[in-house]
């Protein structure tokens, strides 16, 4: 028998969906009953519905910093989506809800505070999101990874709790990563992730330094959606996914070093796993800039190299490849000296205690 009701909300990307399936084995353990808000067509949709929690649909506007003619309908959408969330909200009576941001959760955040429902939200970057933002004045509680981030949070709502680490991405198997790749030798290897949704300049970038790599490294290359190149299928010590869920841990696990954006949950799992990475973050062309303040406090701690779009011509990738590779003692043994906190457990005392309240 369950002893409260959750729903929780969040999407658009990836990273605004894991941290939510983080906390899920520990919600449960906790008597907690757990649905899911999001999208019609998002992606966390697919994810969700994989993981066997009932899912409920909303409409739900993009939420934009930028000049679009869609900024003229989308507020309606937005606002048809805190009609939808009120309607499931009134059918399921949840004791609270948990928003991991993205643009979907605001209409739900904005239903549950006009039905008097506790709200905790969780901010990975350094700077809150657009998103979070926007529902902070509506929520009860603001967890955040960053202790930089507590001063961006007004009415004394922050709370340092860190990065929720999904404990199936401790738990690969080193060897079967290497057989899922039909590696032979004992080069060490180097993951590419370009985030969900993959990287045009990554990928070409290492694939156009393809043979120099091969020489010392097997590499995994996460490509993204529609990514793969055809006519490298069948190079020796290369493998390309256009995404991949069951098989990650593994391959994270396998892998010697890896080279990926630097948004907040994935640097995290990397931190957690030891792993020396080289972050190459978005733009603020493509972003708001946070993945670079993610990447350069990252630098600053010693766990990871750092390398910015504008910087990537010629032989600047490969050559900062093989930095990592020569500086991999050097960030193992930073990372060994941070003292990991709990992180979920930490968002739990913050749920329980909303409820209380």
């Amino acid at each position: 028998m369950y002893k409260y009701k959750l729903i929780m909300t969040g999407g658009g990307t990836a990273g605004h969906v894991t941290p939510n399936l983080a906390l899920v084995p520990a919600l449960k353990e906790n008597g907690f009953e757990i649905k899911y808000i999001g999208s019609k067509d998002g992606i966390e949709k697919e994810i969700i519905k994989k993981n066997h929690i009932p899912y409920f649909e909303i409409s739900s506007g993009k939420l934009r910093r930028y000049f679009d003619i869609k900024n003229f309908s989308d507020p309606f959408k937005v606002l048809k989506g805190v009609v939808d969330a009120n309607k499931i909200l009134t059918k399921e009576k949840p004791d609270v809800i948990f928003s991991k941001g993205g643009f979907v959760a605001v209409p739900v955040v904005i239903a549950a505070y006009l039905k008097k429902i506790p709200v905790v939200a969780h901010e990975s970057d350094m700077t809150p999101g657009l998103a979070n933002k926007l529902s902070a004045p509506f929520c009860n509680k603001l967890c955040v990874t960053f202790r930089e981030s507590l001063k961006f949070i007004k009415n004394n709502k922050g709370v340092l709790t860190g990065s929720p680490i999904r404990q199936e991405i401790l738990s690969g198997n080193r060897n079967r990563g290497r057989e899922i790749c039909g590696f032979k030798d004992d080069k060490e290897i180097l993951l590419i992730m370009g985030g969900s949704l993959g990287s045009k300049i990554i990928n070409e970038e290492i694939r156009r330094n393809l043979k120099l790599l091969l020489k010392d490294f097997n590499v995994i290359h996460i490509c993204g959606k529609g990514n793969i190149d055809n006519d490298l299928l069948k190079v020796v010590g290369y493998k390309q996914f256009e995404y991949v869920t069951e098989e990650l841990p593994d391959f994270m696990k396998t892998a010697d070093y890896i080279i990926s954006r630097a948004g907040a949950n994935s640097i995290f799992e990397f931190l957690a796993l030891k792993k020396p990475t080289l972050l190459i973050p978005l733009s603020k062309k493509a972003s708001r800039g946070d993945q670079i303040l993610n990447a350069n406090s990252f630098k600053k701690e010693g766990y990871a190299l750092m390398l910015e779009e504008e910087e990537i011509k010629e032989d600047v990738l490969y050559n900062k490849i093989i930095e990592l590779k020569n500086r991999k003692d050097e960030l193992i043994n930073a990372m060994n000296s941070e003292k990991a906190k709990d992180s979920i457990d930490s968002i739990i005392d913050v749920i329980l205690n909303s409820i209380k309240k």
